[in-house]
């Protein structure tokens, strides 16, 4: 099964795109940083935030995705109109698959042009690359870093294409029909067809350090 017929048979009407929480009736945001800031004295990029961060988002992943679970790793890149070339795959894949022979793996798609918030085209489409894999395949602690250093000059990067910005990544675990979204340093999103699935991060939420804030739809009793 495919991206494209997977999110149709397990969550119809969904957008694989930022703003998953607010797209579905099960989920979980969290903010992470334990309302710590991004800059200490003056510029100086507060690195202890980062660290926090780097262990939440783990520490979440970890919680979602085991050994044996099946996994789509999926990419927007977000590219200019105008950039009508053949488009390789983001670096993602291959800074952080582990298993290197998945690169012949990777499917790529069009998306239509993207839609700003008043309801205008803007000047991006995504081209979407999705690969199938499962945990130990993934470099996830780097990639997952990679992610929450997004807006800031750290290492590791995702890289991006020349005139756009950052790539979105996506964790779909197949295997329990759950998405999780780290956006950025800031927060993150986890969305399932079952609640059941990710209740146990509400249960395990002391266990987690420092989450600032917990947010959730359908899943309380």
């Amino acid at each position: 099964m495919e991206l494209n017929e997977y999110l149709a048979y397990s969550f119809p009407g969904l957008h694989l795109k930022p703003s998953l929480f607010n797209q579905w009736h099960i989920g979980i945001h969290f903010e992470l940083g334990e309302n710590l800031y991004q800059f200490k004295y003056g510029n100086k990029l507060n690195l202890d935030l980062f660290e926090l961060v780097y262990s939440q988002a783990t520490a979440i992943f970890k919680e979602l995705f085991s050994e044996q679970d099946e996994i789509m790793l999926v990419t927007n890149a977000y590219l200019h109109i105008w950039n009508k070339k053949i488009v390789k795959a983001p670096k993602v894949y291959k800074q952080f698959l582990k298993n290197k022979e998945l690169k012949h793996n990777i499917r790529q798609k069009t998306l239509p042009v993207m839609i700003d918030d008043e309801g205008n085209p803007s000047e991006y489409y995504i081209s979407q690359f999705h690969v199938k894999c499962k945990k130990g395949d993934l470099n996830y602690p780097l990639l997952i870093k990679a992610t929450c250093n997004k807006d800031f000059h750290l290492k590791p990067k995702l890289g991006k294409h020349k005139g756009a910005y950052g790539p979105d990544v996506f964790f779909v675990n197949i295997s329990k029909n759950i998405i999780y979204y780290i956006y950025d340093d800031r927060g993150c999103e986890v969305i399932a067809t079952n609640k059941e699935t990710i209740v146990p991060l509400t249960i395990i939420r002391s266990g987690l350090p420092n989450i600032t804030e917990m947010r959730l739809k359908g899943c309380l009793t």
